[in-house]
């Protein structure tokens, strides 16, 4: 008899709750998009009470979708995105918004942190951003003191999402380490880290670690009348989102890189060492023992939803009233067009830069000629040079290329994007069956967990299959890497010019 595994995978733009069987087949997914409310520049919140409404809604979608019942359900794992900040009061209540992984309200307060890394590197080998919990948690501190003292409990996203579903609060340890929480050498939480980011008391509010396919609970009758799943179905640690993507897309070596074109711009390998402090990457605890590599930015495909709603109103109503989408539309025009159509640069930074944490997004090389056609494929470019600038930092860490690229994220529902993602870096890029790659990560989750198979390893082999392969051409490579070189001097230029400009939108904002 099948098997089935429910994940509730929470990302930053969308809400999925997903079910798939032992093989991997994906038999459901009910959808929503992640609330995201911006009370003022630069922050990014979410409603809880709302969130935990939407996912039972969801969780029943998909039940009736795959034609299951809650009691057919044989395990539950929770993804979600990395960072950001979720908390608890002393008494396990939700006291105030969820804080998303795009949030910088505590940029300034990252760059001084990260001037002075080396005094925790050694430690934690990570290095500061501004949506990481501690900073987030040290901003609160000076600017809203009357919601810090009430933190009791201090979580991640999908940790508080399993909260929800069981009443038991722990701390996944891949979410801990990649948030400037744990030594990454003894895996356990080091107040010196609290110490560091002036947050001290906040290491008695750190709910017990735990691994991802250890079970934390099960689903509570309150939870079973919210979802519709059964209650004491068990319920597992689970994964921040990019380790269940690495997961589900069998990047479970360095003879892989996993990239996710998402909300985040993320580009990752498992190594048996960690990267060096002068590399500029990042170092967490993976699910299957080794370290993880990172190179991260909110950099990626949430620059273009952004800027089709700003360039492309009519065309986005032209396409819903012939009961299409826009990026129908987008992709046969990708199709139709090549690395020498758009001949301008785009900075992918409206959320965050990956160089200078002052830079904005910016289009560069506008003429009188250009067209609106051209701005929107350089956007595509612009993400794709992006993950090109993470990639070859972890290239200089590795030594060597990977053997293949695998891809995940919402921009893989582009085939023509994937393709120029394949020539502009340069390397072959594959896909996986599903398309719910978080989702399928905490199956796979699950599947361990409740003893289905015996290791990530066996069940990622059983239950991930690799769909498509996409070549680099030659010609396009070749001019891709003469855009990327313009890119790249564009952006040294500007290093350390962002200031100005800065200063000059706060003061008009003000």
């Amino acid at each position: 008899m099948a098997s089935y595994f429910l994940t509730i995978d929470n990302g930053g733009t969308n809400t999925k709750v997903a079910i798939f069987n032992d093989q991997g087949d994906q038999l459901a997914v009910s959808a929503f998009p992640t609330k995201n409310r911006e009370r003022k520049a630069g922050f990014h919140e979410t409603n809880l009470d709302e969130l935990w409404t939407a996912l039972g809604a969801a969780a029943h979608d998909a039940l009736t979708k795959a034609h299951l019942t809650g009691d057919q359900i044989s395990g539950i794992s929770t993804v979600g995105h990395g960072k950001g900040l979720y908390v608890l009061d002393h008494d396990q209540q939700i006291f105030m918004d969820g804080i998303l992984s795009a949030d910088s309200r505590a940029e300034k307060l990252a760059t001084t942190f990260e001037s002075s890394v080396s005094d925790i590197f050694a430690i934690s080998h990570q290095h500061v951003m501004s949506s990481q919990a501690p900073v987030i948690l040290r901003w609160l501190k000076e600017h809203e003191p009357e919601n810090y003292a009430k933190i009791g409990a201090v979580l991640s996203n999908k940790d508080f999402i399993r909260f929800l579903i069981t009443g038991d609060v722990y701390q996944e340890i891949g979410d801990a380490s990649g948030n400037n929480f744990v030594n990454l050498d003894t895996e356990t939480y080091d107040q010196r880290l609290f110490d560091f980011f002036g947050i001290p008391e906040m290491f008695a509010k750190m709910p017990q670690l735990v691994h991802a396919t250890d079970q934390c609970g099960v689903v509570s009758p309150a939870a079973e009348k919210m979802t519709g799943i059964k209650a004491g179905t068990p319920v597992f640690g689970g994964m921040f989102d990019i380790d269940a993507c690495a997961i589900a897309t069998g990047v479970l070596d360095n003879d892989k890189f996993s990239l996710i074109a998402g909300t985040w711009n993320m580009n990752i390998f498992p190594n048996e060492t960690m990267a060096p402090e002068d590399s500029g990457l990042m170092n967490s605890i993976f699910p299957t023992g080794k370290k993880l590599i990172e190179a991260s930015s909110p950099t990626s495909a949430g620059n273009l939803a952004i800027i089709i709603k700003m360039l492309m109103t009519a065309e986005t109503r032209d396409a819903e009233a012939q009961g299409k989408s826009i990026y129908d539309d987008l992709e046969v025009f990708l199709q139709n067009t090549d690395a020498n159509f758009a001949k301008l640069i785009y900075f992918p930074f409206l959320y965050g830069s990956n160089t200078d944490p002052e830079a904005t997004g910016s289009f560069i090389g506008l003429r009188s000629n250009t067209t609106k056609s051209e701005m929107v494929r350089a956007v595509y470019e612009g993400i794709a040079f992006a993950h090109r600038y993470h990639v070859q930092s972890l290239l200089k860490v590795l030594g060597h290329a990977p053997q293949v690229v695998r891809m995940s994220g919402g921009g893989t529902n582009s085939p023509s994007w994937v393709q120029m993602f394949a020539d502009i870096l340069n390397l072959p890029i594959e896909l996986v069956e599903s398309n719910e790659l978080g989702g399928l990560g905490g199956a796979i989750t699950s599947a361990v967990g409740s003893g289905q198979y015996a290791s990530l390893e066996e069940a990622a082999g059983k239950m991930s299959h690799v769909k498509a392969r996409f070549e680099p051409r030659t010609d396009q490579v070749k001019i891709y890497d003469k855009k990327y070189a313009a890119y790249v001097s564009l952006l040294t230029a500007l290093d350390g010019s962002w200031s100005n400009l800065k200063a000059f939108q706060e003061g008009a904002e003000q």
